[in-house]
């Protein structure tokens, strides 16, 4: 299986490193300037900006009620308000060293964290900060993860590639690998693949063929 990628926009910050889809539309976190900003599907068009309290962000989900943030440098994983930005509660993060968690995806009411410094996916208790189940990722860069029928995809930068893991065990059920850009955020919209490229800034879509 290969990916075919069309470009769609250029996100309004330097460096999107999180992304996450959602009714609304499809949220970015940049890592450099730590906004989250909202998008159109179609184009890009900027729908709403706000900033945060991360410190070189990577990854984004939605819970429905709330936005969770990593804060990579500061270790921390943050629930925000959606609306405005603002810093609810702030966790630490399981797994950090020198830096924390990427990529974030909620599913029935648990967060679910990639993380690149122990190479791990967790999978947490966001009520009382608990680990119930975690395994290896694939590679030592995992990024962005999303969720389809049930099974859990992870970007593994380094090797330019999207992995899908049993949520179970983490065995690796298939690998597709990404030519062009180098992806860091990832999320799922109707069965396609949204990949960032934080080097550059751009925003693909990816249908499998």
């Amino acid at each position: 299986m290969s990916l075919s990628l069309t470009r769609v926009f250029t996100s309004p910050g330097p460096h999107p490193n999180g992304l996450q889809a959602t009714t609304e539309g499809l949220w970015i976190l940049d890592q450099e300037n730590n906004k989250v900003s909202g998008h159109a599907y179609q184009d890009g068009t900027l729908l709403k900006m706000f900033d945060t309290d991360s410190d070189r962000g990577s990854g984004i989900t939605d819970s429905g009620t709330h936005i969770w943030l990593s804060s990579t440098y500061s270790c921390e994983t943050l629930k925000i308000d959606r609306s405005t930005g603002e810093t609810i509660k702030r966790h630490a993060t399981p797994g950090a060293k020198k830096t924390g968690a990427h990529g974030l995806e909620w599913k029935d009411g648990e967060l679910w964290m990639s993380s690149p410094p122990d190479a791990m996916i967790y999978r947490m208790d966001p009520d009382t900060w608990t680990v119930i189940h975690s395994f290896p990722a694939p590679g030592d860069r995992c990024h962005g993860i999303a969720w389809e029928n049930g099974k859990l995809w992870c970007v593994e930068t380094n090797h330019r590639a999207v992995f899908l893991l049993d949520p179970e065990t983490g065995d690796h059920l298939d690998r597709i690998d990404v030519e062009g850009p180098e992806p860091h955020g990832f999320t799922m919209w109707q069965g396609e693949f949204w990949i960032g490229d934080a080097n550059n800034g751009d925003i693909y879509r990816g249908t499998r063929r």
